[in-house]
């Protein structure tokens, strides 16, 4: 999800610079509303667990697609399904995104500590060597969107500034301790609209717990479809993520974003879009050495599991008042 997150960015840059270009986005029917909005932007729906399955679905997928009569393919996955698939799309021009792999290598050996290309400019290259003119530095966003009276119905106080925060990821030693997560909670529901986002049964049954715990608290996870949650999210002032898909969710929206990094580390080009770096709240490295101990958090050496705890409540709860301070006094 935050790899497709992170390409709509790129191709609102692409579609505004350049006008007069149709781009298909073939992806999968849960990441359409993603791209809603965007001019000459459509969305090729694919469903790789029925109808295009294995090499035979790939092999037909390929010629529905060449239906379209599209003039250049590319590749910002590069995994083994769109290898397979782009043999099959013969004599198109194709071009693939460069991952990076062997400085990324580098990074997670400790052989360097550096900044890697960004994902972002990664996707900008491929498009680049298609020909277009594509820019990152000025990006364009959606407006915010008025929220009907359903959605309205999280926001507890429409006089409080709306923090979103989704405190869930995939692995352990990316995620935030709950004990210190709720901490934060406990202190920006004072004076804020609290807004919380997760999915799956254990992460929901959490949040409705803190929802019920705490003041100016609603969970929305379980609750809304991704096209109400991109609504809420649009009318965030600021959200509080992991290194996971929403952060890269609320940045595409042009929404501030704080993030907090466990065994990851921003220097593997996964920071959200268009953020200052000093939102990004990092591990101390002096206790946890070995960071980032991989690029996407699925590799940790023992006692890694909780390096984002090294991280204080007080320090990520004033980051966000600031941040918030900064954008009322605007």
């Amino acid at each position: 999800m935050g790899d497709v997150a992170m390409s709509v960015p790129v191709i609102r840059a692409i579609q505004s610079q350049n006008p007069d270009v149709k781009i298909t986005v073939v992806t999968r029917r849960f990441f359409a509303p993603f791209f809603r909005g965007i001019k000459n932007v459509v969305i090729y729906e694919v469903d790789l667990k029925t109808k295009y399955k294995g090499i035979l679905g790939l092999y037909k997928l390929s010629k529905d697609l060449k239906a379209l009569e599209f003039d250049a393919v590319a590749d910002i996955h590069n995994v083994l399904r769109t290898k397979i698939l782009k043999l099959f799309l013969t004599g198109k021009k194709v071009v693939q995104i460069d991952k990076g792999r062997t400085e990324k290598k580098a990074l997670v050996s400790g052989e360097k500590f550096e900044q890697l290309k960004t994902t972002h400019q990664r996707y900008a290259d491929v498009f680049t060597k298609l020909g277009l003119h594509v820019d990152l530095s000025n990006p364009v966003f959606p407006d915010i969107v008025e929220l009907n009276p359903k959605l309205k119905t999280y926001i507890s106080d429409s006089n409080l500034p709306v923090i979103g925060i989704a405190p869930f990821t995939a692995f352990e030693g990316k995620m935030y301790p709950l004990d210190k997560m709720k901490s934060v909670i406990k202190e920006l529901s004072k004076n804020n609209n609290i807004i919380l986002f997760g999915g799956g049964k254990t992460e929901v049954e959490q949040l409705d717990v803190f929802e019920a715990e705490f003041e100016n608290t609603e969970s929305v996870a379980g609750k809304l479809s991704l096209d109400e949650e991109l609504d809420i999210i649009s009318n965030l002032d600021v959200m509080l993520s992991m290194d996971s898909g929403n952060a890269h969710i609320a940045a595409m929206l042009g929404i501030m974003v704080v993030t907090i990094w466990g065994v990851t580390h921003p220097y593997a080009g996964f920071a959200p879009f268009n953020q200052p770096k000093d939102y990004a709240l990092l591990a101390d490295r002096k206790q946890y050495p070995e960071i980032p101990t991989s690029i996407y958090g699925n590799k940790q050496p023992e006692a890694y599991e909780n390096a984002a705890g090294s991280i204080s409540a007080e320090t990520v709860v004033s980051k966000i008042k600031t941040i918030i301070s900064n954008s009322e006094a605007v």
